[in-house]
């Protein structure tokens, strides 16, 4: 059995940090993890820049509130959950993801957790999986009860399950330097290629 395993940020809607950072007019946030391969010390980096400027939890959710799914990004998760079982695999944490999951028509995800202090202040990331590649771990995992799975994300975190799904692995809108280093891996910019790519790792005649 095929499952297809899709990174969330900058593969079905924006990036949030992205987005948060022009709302507020902080270039620290722009950094994500297409340029910052390790997620711990980015996420430790992003709370003492949210302290140092007295932002809370509250206030990003604010900008999440103002998002939509990418365009054509429902539309293509509509199809492929057609025939596919899928679900999202993302370092985000449910604080954040949950209004954009709802407009994407609630797939399934597994994501991360935040600590927050009563007032709202982020004290600490909660992590799904405690391991140096928790995206890896989990296609093992869910490869080790039977299931044969491809994945596609963009990012440097998205690489582990990206390698390490043998039925396939693609990027998608990653970067120059990305595709540049992992020259094998298939990387497509629209979700037209994505879905064709998907069917022809299954099987299935477009």
């Amino acid at each position: 059995m095929y499952l297809t395993c899709l990174d969330l940020e900058g593969v079905l809607i924006p990036e949030i940090w992205i987005e948060f950072a022009k709302a507020r007019h902080i270039d620290e946030l722009l950094i994500t993890t297409r340029e910052e391969p390790d997620y711990i010390k980015l996420m430790h980096r992003r709370i003492e820049i949210l302290n140092s400027h007295n932002l809370k939890l509250h206030d990003i959710q604010e900008t999440i509130a103002t998002l939509d799914p990418l365009p054509g990004a429902k539309e293509f998760l509509d199809e492929l959950r057609s025939f596919s079982q899928t679900v999202i695999i993302s370092d985000t944490f449910l604080e954040f993801a949950m209004p954009l999951i709802k407009k994407l028509g609630y797939p399934s995800i597994f994501c991360n957790s935040l600590d927050v202090a009563p007032d709202g202040t982020i004290n600490e990331i909660k992590m799904r999986v405690d391991t140096p590649d928790p995206k890896l771990t989990t296609v093992q995992a869910l490869q080790g009860i039977g299931l044969e799975t491809i994945a596609s994300g963009d990012s440097y975190n998205d690489v582990g399950m990206v390698t390490g799904s043998p039925a396939g692995g693609f990027f998608f809108r990653t970067t120059d330097k990305i595709k540049g280093e992992y020259p094998d891996v298939p990387a497509y910019e629209e979700y037209s290629e994505l879905l064709a790519a998907i069917k022809k790792a299954q099987g299935i005649a477009d």
